[in-house]
């Protein structure tokens, strides 16, 4: 009877209640992943271009100081203030962040004499806010989350991925573009590249190049094989939509040497499965049919005459090296002034932008700011890889050569934080089963104190 009485005690006693420090822990952590998918949202969706049409003044000259900054800028910014403030702590939580990553401090010094730079020589600040800030307040909220925090992410993104690839398709079938491509103020017709969401077809390019790599390098991301391949293919295919050859190149340079290396196995012995090898001999005579039916059909004919004629890239690359010729010693180690770097833009036929990471910035910063923000990159990718599954060395090499062959993210814009949001989100280390170096690799002890002793009462 005595143990009767217990069962019934415990049957009667009331549900447990969680602390109200716990119930506001949880609701702060969901609101950070809130306010990060809708940052994610704004970098797949919101480009330069449509925030033109939205008559904001996001690209020219202007405009009040709130239009220069991107709503990605804005989102991740709020997403980090409540992160600072889910233990009540902001200075400890700062604390915190710098001593588990402290590459980012030297990142952060670096943006901080880039930015004391744009204000002497009177450029715009919101360069070093949306190009480079944005990037690395957007990787640190992100590491700070939980697996489970980052799984919305992750399916929100692979989602708006899947929408760009599709109006890529589209507008390169149809002729007709859903949004039109500015720079500036500058109307750009007689493009045949597609866009999508992504404002620009070297940007889109750059974009899918690495959402193709990243799932090839990353079997785990796309499990089943029937659904992966396909998405390799499909995103792939994009590729000759958007036009972009670097990308194109990149992609088919880390195909082949994956090729190589898989042949190189074979050869040696390695056992495949039959389902595996049946399912590559399929998708291999099926792609060949699609090229064949495809090239018969004038597909490729457009992507084979940008390799063909350049339309200017390689006169617009010799000019920029000649530009660098026309800055005096001053000038060449601090930079030119924002008025006189577009007059030499203009007068050298660089209406569209020097097609050079490096060029652009040593004409905007000269070789002292160059050197910094240089340094502060490597720590901040130094980071990113020590926080990343360790195939992620492959996307960052194919950030700098992108980086130093085009346009990318030499002026202000969101194409950086594109790029490094694809490798935060869908290249974590812990997904490969190992822990993170960060804080996150030390739990969340006030959390699992409150519940402990909820559990307790």
């Amino acid at each position: 009877m005595p143990h009767m009485a217990s069962i019934t005690t415990l049957q009667r006693r009331p549900a447990v209640r969680h602390p109200e420090g716990v119930r506001r822990f949880v609701l702060i952590d969901w609101g950070v992943v809130g306010l990060m998918v809708l940052a994610v949202i704004a970098l797949a969706l919101i480009s330069p271009s449509l925030l033109t049409q939205l008559k904001f003044h996001y690209a020219t000259t202007s405009g009040a100081f709130y239009e220069k900054l991107h709503p990605a800028t804005y989102l991740v910014f709020a997403a980090f203030g409540l992160l600072l403030l889910r233990r009540g702590d902001p200075i400890g939580e700062i604390d915190r962040i710098a001593s588990s990553a402290r590459l980012l401090l030297v990142f952060a010094v670096c943006l901080g004499l880039l930015f004391m730079q744009c204000i002497i020589v009177r450029s715009p600040v919101t360069v070093v806010i949306d190009t480079f800030l944005l990037p690395g307040l957007f990787s640190v909220v992100v590491w700070h989350l939980t697996s489970a925090e980052r799984k919305p992410l992750v399916w929100v993104f692979h989602g708006l991925i899947w929408v760009n690839i599709a109006v890529g398709y589209y507008e390169y079938f149809s002729g007709h573009r859903l949004i039109p491509l500015m720079v500036g103020n500058l109307l750009v017709t007689g493009d045949w590249r597609s866009t999508a969401f992504l404002g620009h077809p070297l940007a889109a390019s750059s974009f899918i190049a690495l959402y193709v790599l990243i799932l090839i390098v990353r079997p785990e991301l796309c499990r089943p094989l029937w659904l992966r391949i396909p998405a390799i293919v499909l995103s792939f295919g994009s590729l000759m939509a958007f036009g972009g050859r670097t990308a194109l190149l990149s992609v088919l340079f880390v195909l082949a040497c994956l090729i190589l290396v898989t042949g190189f196995r074979l050869v040696r012995g390695a056992r495949v499965a039959l389902p595996a090898v049946m399912l590559a001999i399929c998708a291999i005579l099926l792609m060949s049919a699609a090229v064949l039916l495809l090239y018969e059909a004038g597909t490729f004919d457009k992507m084979i005459d940008r390799f063909s004629s350049d339309k200017g890239s390689a006169y617009a690359r010799i000019a920029s090296l000649h530009l660098l010729t026309l800055l005096d010693w001053k000038e060449l180690l601090l930079g030119a002034e924002p008025t006189y770097g577009s007059s030499l833009r203009s007068m050298m036929g660089l209406r569209f932008g020097i097609e050079s990471f490096w060029i652009t910035y040593i004409v905007q910063f000269g070789v002292v700011g160059t050197a910094i923000i240089t340094i502060g990159m490597g720590c901040f990718l130094a980071e990113l890889l020590r926080r990343s599954d360790p195939a992620a060395w492959i996307a960052i090499l194919y950030l700098v050569v992108d980086a130093s062959s085009s346009v990318s993210f030499s002026s202000k814009g969101i194409a950086l934080a594109q790029l490094i949001a694809l490798i935060v989100i869908f290249m974590p280390r812990e997904a490969q089963g190992v822990a993170d170096p960060g804080p996150q690799k030390r739990g969340r002890p006030r959390r699992a104190a409150l519940l402990a002793h909820a559990a307790l009462r």
